[in-house]
């Protein structure tokens, strides 16, 4: 029987490589920025990437730039004329994000802001064709409110780190008593009864549920 490690292991052998600089930005942020683990990686980036390009997105919005490398993926599929909007909270990380941008050639294709996305979002006039939520957790459902009537009908949402490091699993029901494991089981659970999309969740790293309006 062969062990989750080792299923990852080979998965990540068997995907595309990721680019230089996107390698660089990995290795960057693992020895120069708190809370590394939030970055999205090798091989959910190319699992952007891939949706990205199938989606050939317009407009894309991301809520929780960190430092970068998600944004840089999900731009790789970006039609001619797109453009990804992307909010980020920490104002420290902007000048990182920034100059990974400006190296990619992607300055007049990704555009930063800093702030709260509460407040930013409702300013952004556009009618997205797919979204990335990967931001505070506990405000999940706020975020995907905020944002699904702005999504074109056909149009996706992705959600990271909706199985919270298994917590919301049924068997941690009763040990996983923080107000974040709650918020992101809650948020699930919604979704997945919201006859306004289909859903499905996939137990890539800490799960990552895929959206379409209907």
């Amino acid at each position: 029987m062969y062990s989750p490690d080792d299923a990852q292991r080979y998965a990540d052998d068997h995907t595309s490589p990721e680019s230089a600089l996107l390698a660089r930005l990995n290795r960057e942020t693992h020895v120069q920025v708190l809370h590394a683990r939030m970055l999205s990686g090798h091989a959910q980036g190319r699992l952007l990437s891939m949706l990205s390009h199938m989606v050939q997105p317009r407009r894309v919005l991301e809520l929780g730039t960190f430092t970068g490398y998600s944004a840089l993926c999900l731009a790789e599929g970006l039609t001619p004329d797109g453009l990804l909007h992307t909010v980020e909270q920490n104002p420290e990380l902007a000048g990182r994000i920034g100059r990974y941008v400006a190296e990619a050639g992607l300055e007049d294709r990704i555009q930063l802001h800093i702030g709260d996305a509460r407040q930013l979002v409702p300013a952004l006039a556009e009618t997205w064709d797919l979204v990335f939520i990967d931001a505070d957790k506990i405000n999940n459902d706020t975020y995907y409110e905020l944002v699904l009537p702005q999504v074109r009908p056909g149009g996706f949402l992705l959600i990271d780190n909706v199985l919270w490091n298994g917590k919301v699993l049924p068997f941690h029901a009763v040990k996983s008593a923080d107000k974040d494991t709650h918020a992101v089981r809650a948020f699930n659970a919604k979704v997945q009864a919201d006859v306004r999309v289909e859903n499905v969740l996939l137990p890539l790293r800490d799960g990552l549920l895929l959206v379409r309006k209907l």
